[in-house]
């Protein structure tokens, strides 16, 4: 039999069981349909029955058709590529031929008489299917991956893992499933690895979900890819202790939770929240990156000196004298004595917001002691009198008024009260920068949500008759939380109960973005996904403070290190290891196993003519792949290069400078004056790094030095 009618015979066996498959599927789409209907038919009919039984069907039909959802958003989110893999394993060391066969997908499905059809990968019996070698078989002979699209089986691959094993007229064909899925083009979306996930990466996304899982590896080692599917992991393993109280995961930007939005749906797994940097402040968002020395300044532990600074200063705005009558008598504070009891009921350390009766008394008292010694004046009458006037209590409201944390980061705006707030905490050069930053029309930026979030916590919660329409409306969300016909669910504001928390490019978090996402994980565990030679931050030792502050006295902690690099062509990567060698050491960069044939294109062009140069060369990409390309420069130039690209209509297109390529990935990539990338980073060529492996397949640089980049 010819190598290609073996292939295709192989094929034709697995197309048989992927349809058994499909058809057991359909049956239980049309029994988690029926049992819906039921259901609502069970609370139709309970309308005319006593009121507890009445109470007791329509639990009975909430817990029905909650069920029944469960089950179709399962089947529906699994139906693309369901069975993706077959073990083929024996009974044990002595057993010779393979006495079972076992297929791993995406969902675990039984026919009628509960027989397994196909095993969830995330099962323990699954394991193997990403943990055997040919070292270590765990009893396995062939491992066999299957290819569909849609419901049609189009390719297979084997692993012949105990060649010793294998049973007179077992084929075996392929070369590579994961080289091939390498291969694909992409999209705009990142796809899930559940076919091709390897030995290493299936360590770290089994691990006990106790404590800190750190995962660490170069471009294109899957780190993302591994993190997520280790959520999916844990939900099928602890759902009850995952799921109740939640999972965060926090990425760089909106491109890259945009580009990793499919992955959890994918897998079935719907209810995690996906969060950019900018977004996890609830009622604010920012997506604008501030430059890299505005960027510093932002996020260094020095700016809660000048946040809490800031909060003791009187508000803009607020009366500089209280004048008040009693008796005839005019009792009168002024500039200075007010701000005398400012700084004593500041003192006293409780959160500004929660101070105004605080406040009022200290007045009250001040105003005693005005009134002291003074004919007629009785200290409790005096103090009684005035604490009931409606004009003490209008002063009060605009002396000690309520602050919200974007009031006060506006006031950032006047650079003399920057500068005040500021002190010996920041340069002049520093005052300016921020001042002109915080004059912006354009809105808070990534880092300001990190301020922002602090002086929420600086500031402490309104008063009490403040919070009650929200307290109503969180009530409200909760209770429509419990209903199986619930809308989106929604978590109270300022969630801090996640029970498991993933951060992403861990290795960019400022330290004061550290303390934001700290305040979310208080019971959480968590995994930390980072590559320090992609490292964007320039004072790693500030960062790693903040970091561990924020993760506290967890003790249990487990590290993974993945070496391998799928995603580049090892000419693209060489390539890209040259700009970082003076700033990592061999054993942090990766090994790409891909090879292509194909150099990157290094061209040389005259710096009026870099620009220009971008259309013919995208173009060019995009009519020799067939899946996206980026086009990647510094952010300073960005807007010029949209421009120049504006008229060339391809969705798979995106320009993008090196923060926003940070976890994306693109078929072909044009890169646009490699320098500049690099000065305008306060961290040198990491940025530069980054956006070198960004690209699976080609790559084009235009530079304007000849010499690039020797």
């Amino acid at each position: 039999m010819s190598h290609i009618s073996v292939r295709q015979s192989e094929i034709a066996v697995e197309q048989a069981h992927v349809d058994v498959v499909y058809a057991r599927v359909e049956e239980m789409r049309v029994e988690a349909r029926d049992m819906r209907r039921k259901g609502d038919q069970l609370a139709h009919g309970a309308r005319n029955e006593a009121i507890f039984e009445q109470a007791s069907m329509l639990f009975e039909r909430d817990v029905m058709v909650r069920h029944a959802n469960q089950i179709l958003r399962s089947l529906d989110a699994e139906h693309e590529g369901l069975v993706f893999g077959r073990l083929d394993i024996v009974g044990g060391e002595d057993t010779g031929p393979a006495t079972e066969t076992m297929y791993v997908g995406r969902l675990g499905i039984r026919d009628v008489n509960f027989d397994n059809l196909v095993t969830d990968w995330r099962a323990p019996a699954a394991a193997a299917f990403y943990q055997a070698t040919a070292e270590q078989p765990m009893n396995v002979v062939r491992r066999r991956v299957i290819r569909s699209s849609g419901q049609n089986v189009v390719d297979i691959d084997d692993d012949l893992l105990a060649p010793d094993k294998r049973p007179d007229g077992m084929a075996v064909v392929g070369e590579g499933a994961l080289m091939a899925s390498l291969t694909r083009a992409r999209g705009d979306k990142m796809r899930d690895i559940v076919a091709t996930i390897q030995k290493e990466q299936d360590e770290a996304i089994r691990a006990p979900w106790r404590g800190i899982t750190e995962i660490t590896g170069g471009p294109g080692t899957g780190k993302t890819a591994v993190a997520l599917h280790r959520v999916a992991y844990l939900l099928y393993r602890d759902r009850r202790r995952m799921g109740g109280s939640g999972v965060l995961v926090i990425g760089p930007s909106p491109a890259f939770t945009s580009y990793i939005s499919r992955v959890l749906p994918s897998m079935g797994e719907d209810t995690v929240e996906l969060r950019s940097l900018g977004e996890v402040l609830d009622g604010a968002a920012a997506a604008t990156v501030d430059p890299p020395e505005v960027n510093r300044v932002k996020g260094s532990l020095r700016m809660r000196r000048v946040l809490k600074r800031a909060l003791r200063d009187a508000p803009p705005g607020a009366p500089t004298e209280l004048r008040i009558t009693h008796r005839g008598e005019v009792l009168k504070l002024d500039e200075q004595e007010l701000g005398r009891v400012r700084r004593q009921v500041h003192s006293a350390g409780r959160p500004p917001n929660q101070s105004r009766v605080d406040a009022a008394e200290a007045l009250l008292a001040a105003l005693w002691r005005q009134a002291e010694g003074r004919p007629g004046m009785e200290r409790d009458e005096v103090i009684t009198e005035l604490g009931e006037r409606i004009d003490f209590h209008r002063f009060v409201v605009v002396w000690w008024p309520i602050l919200t944390p974007t009031e006060v980061l506006g006031w950032f705006a006047d650079r003399d009260r920057l500068a005040a707030a500021a002190g010996r905490a920041l340069s002049p050069a520093e005052v300016g920068l921020l001042a002109a930053s915080f004059s912006s029309p354009t809105g808070p930026t990534v880092a300001d949500i990190a301020l922002l979030d602090e002086l929420r916590v600086l500031l402490g919660p309104p008063p009490k008759r403040h919070r009650r329409r929200a307290a109503a409306q969180a009530a409200e969300l909760r209770a429509w939380g419990e209903r199986p016909d619930a809308p989106t669910y929604r978590r109270t504001e300022h969630y801090d109960e996640y029970s498991h928390i993933v951060v992403d490019e861990a290795q960019d978090l400022s330290p004061m973005q550290w303390r934001m996402v700290g305040r979310r994980g208080r019971y959480a565990s968590w995994t930390i996904v980072g590559d320090p030679v992609q490292s964007s931050w320039p004072d790693p030792d500030e960062a790693e403070s903040a970091r561990a502050s924020a993760l506290g006295a967890r003790t249990t902690r487990r590290r993974f290190a993945l070496g391998t690099n799928y995603r580049n062509s090892a000419e693209i990567f060489e390539l890209a290891a040259q700009v970082v060698a003076d700033v990592s050491t061999p054993d942090q960069l990766p090994t790409a196993v891909r090879s292509t044939g194909v150099k990157p294109s290094v061209r040389a062009v005259a710096p009026e003519e870099l620009v220009a140069a971008t259309l013919p060369e995208a173009t060019s990409l995009l009519s020799e792949v067939d899946g996206t390309v980026g086009v990647i420069t510094s952010t300073g130039r960005l807007a010029e290069v949209r421009a120049a690209l504006s008229d060339l209509d391809d969705p798979r297109l995106s320009v993008v400078d090196g923060v926003e390529a940070k976890g994306l990935e693109y078929d072909a990539v044009v890169l646009v004056e490699p320098t500049e990338l690099v000065t305008e980073s306060t961290t040198g060529p990491r940025t530069l790094y980054v956006a070198l492996t960004r690209a699976t397949q080609r790559l084009t640089v235009l530079t304007t030095d000849p010499s690039w980049p020797a």
